[in-house]
Protein backbone atom coordinates (compact mmCIF):
# COMPACT_ATOMS: atom_id res chain seq x y z
CA UNK A 1 0.00 0.00 0.00
CA UNK A 2 1.41 3.23 -0.88
CA UNK A 3 1.36 5.66 1.72
CA UNK A 4 -0.61 8.61 0.57
CA UNK A 5 -4.29 9.52 1.75
CA UNK A 6 -7.47 10.65 -0.94
CA UNK A 7 -10.20 11.06 0.89
CA UNK A 8 -11.05 12.42 4.35
CA UNK A 9 -15.03 11.65 5.58
CA UNK A 10 -15.95 13.68 8.38
CA UNK A 11 -19.50 12.05 9.92
CA UNK A 12 -21.64 14.88 11.23
CA UNK A 13 -24.52 15.58 13.15
CA UNK A 14 -26.30 18.26 10.75
CA UNK A 15 -25.18 18.16 7.28
CA UNK A 16 -26.36 21.47 6.64
CA UNK A 17 -24.71 22.65 9.35
CA UNK A 18 -21.31 21.63 8.25
CA UNK A 19 -21.29 22.00 5.00
CA UNK A 20 -22.31 26.17 5.88
CA UNK A 21 -19.91 26.46 7.79
CA UNK A 22 -16.81 24.38 5.06
CA UNK A 23 -18.54 27.10 2.72
CA UNK A 24 -18.83 29.75 5.04
CA UNK A 25 -14.73 29.13 5.61
CA UNK A 26 -14.17 29.39 1.38
CA UNK A 27 -14.73 25.45 0.56
CA UNK A 28 -16.10 25.07 -2.55
CA UNK A 29 -18.36 22.15 -3.65
CA UNK A 30 -20.32 21.17 -6.46
CA UNK A 31 -22.56 19.26 -4.32
CA UNK A 32 -26.31 19.75 -4.88
CA UNK A 33 -28.35 21.50 -1.62
CA UNK A 34 -30.17 17.95 -1.07
CA UNK A 35 -27.37 14.98 -2.15
CA UNK A 36 -26.69 12.46 0.72
CA UNK A 37 -22.50 13.23 0.55
CA UNK A 38 -20.96 16.77 0.55
CA UNK A 39 -17.36 16.73 -1.12
CA UNK A 40 -15.02 19.71 -1.12
CA UNK A 41 -11.19 19.34 -3.46
CA UNK A 42 -8.76 19.55 -0.74
CA UNK A 43 -5.71 20.20 -2.46
CA UNK A 44 -4.81 16.86 -4.28
CA UNK A 45 -7.31 14.59 -1.64
CA UNK A 46 -11.01 15.08 -1.16
CA UNK A 47 -12.81 15.85 2.35
CA UNK A 48 -16.30 14.86 2.40
CA UNK A 49 -19.09 15.17 5.08
CA UNK A 50 -21.61 12.64 5.52
CA UNK A 51 -24.33 11.78 8.25
CA UNK A 52 -22.71 9.79 11.14
CA UNK A 53 -24.70 7.34 11.33
CA UNK A 54 -24.72 6.37 8.38
CA UNK A 55 -20.68 6.85 8.10
CA UNK A 56 -20.05 4.71 11.05
CA UNK A 57 -22.68 1.92 9.72
CA UNK A 58 -20.59 2.08 5.88
CA UNK A 59 -17.10 1.55 7.88
CA UNK A 60 -18.44 -1.23 9.75
CA UNK A 61 -17.84 0.24 13.25
CA UNK A 62 -19.65 0.77 16.27
CA UNK A 63 -20.26 4.71 17.14
CA UNK A 64 -20.40 4.68 21.12
CA UNK A 65 -19.07 8.52 21.83
CA UNK A 66 -15.36 7.20 21.45
CA UNK A 67 -15.15 6.75 17.64
CA UNK A 68 -13.61 10.64 16.27
CA UNK A 69 -16.54 10.16 13.24
CA UNK A 70 -13.56 9.95 10.72
CA UNK A 71 -13.19 6.94 8.24
CA UNK A 72 -9.63 7.21 6.16
CA UNK A 73 -9.78 6.35 2.40
CA UNK A 74 -7.18 4.88 0.26
CA UNK A 75 -8.49 5.43 -3.07
CA UNK A 76 -6.80 2.95 -6.02
CA UNK A 77 -7.14 2.57 -10.16
CA UNK A 78 -9.61 -0.74 -10.05
CA UNK A 79 -11.31 -2.73 -8.34
CA UNK A 80 -8.81 -5.70 -8.36
CA UNK A 81 -6.46 -3.11 -6.96
CA UNK A 82 -8.95 -2.68 -3.92
CA UNK A 83 -8.27 -6.83 -3.74
CA UNK A 84 -5.09 -6.83 -3.34
CA UNK A 85 -4.47 -3.80 -0.91
CA UNK A 86 -7.24 -5.47 1.32
CA UNK A 87 -4.71 -8.68 1.35
CA UNK A 88 -1.75 -6.80 1.92
CA UNK A 89 -3.84 -4.68 4.70
CA UNK A 90 -4.93 -8.41 6.25
CA UNK A 91 -1.47 -9.74 5.33
CA UNK A 92 -0.05 -6.92 7.80
CA UNK A 93 -2.79 -7.49 11.02
CA UNK A 94 -5.30 -5.44 9.52
CA UNK A 95 -8.91 -6.33 10.83
CA UNK A 96 -10.87 -6.78 7.87
CA UNK A 97 -14.48 -4.82 8.65
CA UNK A 98 -16.22 -5.06 5.09
CA UNK A 99 -14.69 -7.44 2.33
CA UNK A 100 -14.42 -6.24 -1.21
CA UNK A 101 -17.41 -5.63 -3.04
CA UNK A 102 -19.64 -3.68 -5.24
CA UNK A 103 -21.05 -0.32 -3.43
CA UNK A 104 -24.39 1.35 -3.58
CA UNK A 105 -22.73 4.53 -5.38
CA UNK A 106 -21.13 2.36 -8.11
CA UNK A 107 -17.75 1.95 -7.09
CA UNK A 108 -16.43 -1.06 -5.44
CA UNK A 109 -14.55 -1.17 -2.13
CA UNK A 110 -13.69 -2.77 1.50
CA UNK A 111 -13.50 -1.64 4.58
CA UNK A 112 -9.91 -2.37 7.28
CA UNK A 113 -9.28 -1.56 11.13
CA UNK A 114 -5.85 -0.97 11.77
CA UNK A 115 -4.30 -2.04 15.19
CA UNK A 116 -5.74 0.83 16.75
CA UNK A 117 -9.01 0.30 15.45
CA UNK A 118 -9.60 2.96 12.96
CA UNK A 119 -11.03 2.63 9.82
CA UNK A 120 -9.56 2.59 6.51
CA UNK A 121 -11.94 2.19 3.52
CA UNK A 122 -9.74 0.89 0.04
CA UNK A 123 -11.99 2.20 -2.88
CA UNK A 124 -12.05 2.29 -6.74
CA UNK A 125 -14.23 4.99 -7.86
CA UNK A 126 -15.04 4.90 -11.27
CA UNK A 127 -16.72 8.51 -11.20
CA UNK A 128 -13.18 10.10 -10.04
CA UNK A 129 -10.16 10.64 -11.71
CA UNK A 130 -6.67 9.18 -9.84
CA UNK A 131 -3.91 10.69 -11.01
CA UNK A 132 -0.08 8.81 -11.38
CA UNK A 133 0.88 10.20 -8.04
CA UNK A 134 -2.53 9.17 -6.10
CA UNK A 135 -4.26 12.04 -5.84
CA UNK A 136 -7.79 12.08 -7.04
CA UNK A 137 -10.00 14.76 -8.21
CA UNK A 138 -13.39 15.19 -8.46
CA UNK A 139 -15.17 14.75 -11.76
Amino acid sequence: MEQRLSLVTLGVGDLARSRAFYQSLGWKTGAEPGDEVVFFQAGGAVVALWERTKLAEDSAVSDSGGWGGVTLAHNVGSPAAVDAVIEEARAAGASIAREPAPTFWGGYSGVFHDPDGHPWEVAHNPHWDLAPDGSVQLG
